[in-house]
């Protein structure tokens, strides 16, 4: 054989095996997936801020991922707390695993040791009629009844005849042990007559009688639901936001953070999560916007904020006090600031506080400096109620 053929395929090849290489790792350098994300909320005075997601799903209902993935997607994510909430009554997968509700928990909080992470048992009741889908969080046994379903495997079928004593039973178990009951999407449902008017149906009514239901899903998958809103003011519930997620968190957040609600604990466990629900002591995270009850809203604004004066000269002449306002976490704050005060560059005082950067209002003229600056502050994009946003005073000393 040709010398000068040899010599020339064993160079082909040669160059053809390093480009195969470099595409190798260029391709792996592309696709090393989504990076851990770091999601700074400030804690509150007498509070640790905890993010948490209490409705999630994975192979041991209808979701796609196995559970120790979903601990390695809360931490990416920034969450502290999650709970895999599968449907009691259906397990899509019935072919290839066992149908024990516990399964998912006791395999993702096995894996979560070390990580710091909490995982809450919990489950979700979920039939096509009322009270419709319902997350039961801090449970001991997640085995409960289901009578009302006449195939839980493989295809979800309801029993055409269940009666309320059926549909009540699972509440009835889950109460006993102690369990927090959170309505989920109300309104939102496929089976859901939406000439229907009344969200909050005559057997939700019901557990809210019995003090069985005391939470509301405010926010699914970052879909503000504001007639859940206004159900949470009036019957007084605990709020949540949640992603309800099936499949990989990423892929709908990877341009924003992941939806979550803050849980204001006294620490990190299980017992003061809990403790923290029934005080009703949370706030919505999602998009660029917050969620809470006045209490609340008010102190991670104040946390979050952080303001300061400094004396100045504008030309060298006119005297001015230079207002700089910190934002410390990782939410955006759009504010209207009022207080009479010659405000330069913002008009109507509307200010725009970014996420970790320092934004500086100056007040002109001021020939007399004051002991003090006050501000009343509007914050537009949290939420106190369905129709009003955070109202709140900044009193900011005066520098010598």
């Amino acid at each position: 054989m040709n010398t000068n053929y040899l010599f020339f395929m064993k160079y082909f090849f040669t160059i053809l095996a390093l480009l195969l290489i470099s595409g190798h790792v260029s391709l792996a350098q592309e696709d090393e997936g989504p990076k851990k994300r770091s999601v700074v909320m400030p804690d509150i005075p007498g509070y640790k801020t905890l993010k948490a997601d209490f409705h999630i799903h994975s192979v041991f209902s209808d979701g796609k991922v196995w559970p120790t993935f979903r601990i390695d997607e809360a931490i990416r994510d920034g969450l502290d707390v999650i709970s895999l909430t599968e449907h009691m009554d259906f397990l899509k997968e019935s072919d290839d695993l066992k149908q024990d509700r516990n399964r998912s928990f006791q395999i993702a909080s096995a894996y979560a040791k070390g990580k710091n992470i909490l995982v809450i048992n919990g489950a979700e009741i979920s039939p096509r009629v009322p009270p419709y889908h319902n997350n039961v969080l801090f449970l001991k046994d997640a085995n409960l009844p289901f009578d009302f379903v006449k195939s839980a495997q493989k295809v979800y079928v309801m029993k055409d005849n269940a009666n309320h004593d059926q549909l009540m039973a699972p509440f009835l178990a889950a109460n006993k042990q102690g369990a927090f009951v959170v309505f989920n999407h109300p309104g939102n449902m496929p089976a859901w007559d939406v000439r229907d008017t009344a969200v909050l149906t005559s057997f939700n009514k019901e557990l809210l009688d019995k003090k069985i239901m005391a939470g509301i899903e405010v926010v699914n998958s970052g879909g503000y639901n504001v007639r859940a809103h206004q159900l949470a003011i009036k019957h007084n519930l605990t709020m949540l936001c949640n992603t309800d997620e099936h499949l990989d968190t990423y892929h709908r957040f990877k341009d924003t953070h992941r939806p979550m609600t803050l849980v204001f604990a006294t620490e990190s466990s299980e017992a003061a999560i809990k403790e923290a629900l029934i005080a009703r002591r949370t706030a919505l995270y999602f998009e660029d916007y917050l969620i809470a009850r006045q209490t609340e809203a008010e102190a991670f604004f104040k946390a979050a904020v952080i303001a300061k004066t400094v004396r100045s000269l504008r030309k060298k002449e006119e005297p001015v006090l230079l207002v700089k306002l910190m934002n410390n976490s990782d939410m955006p704050f759009r504010v209207a600031l009022r207080g009479g005060y010659a405000m330069e560059k913002y008009p109507l005082g509307q200010v725009e506080l970014p996420a970790h950067k320092e934004t500086t209002v100056m007040l002109r003229a001021m020939w007399q400096y004051p002991e003090q600056v006050q501000f009343q502050v509007d914050v537009t994009n949290i939420l106190v109620s369905p129709s009003e946003s955070l109202k709140t005073t900044m009193t900011i000393p005066v520098a010598k």
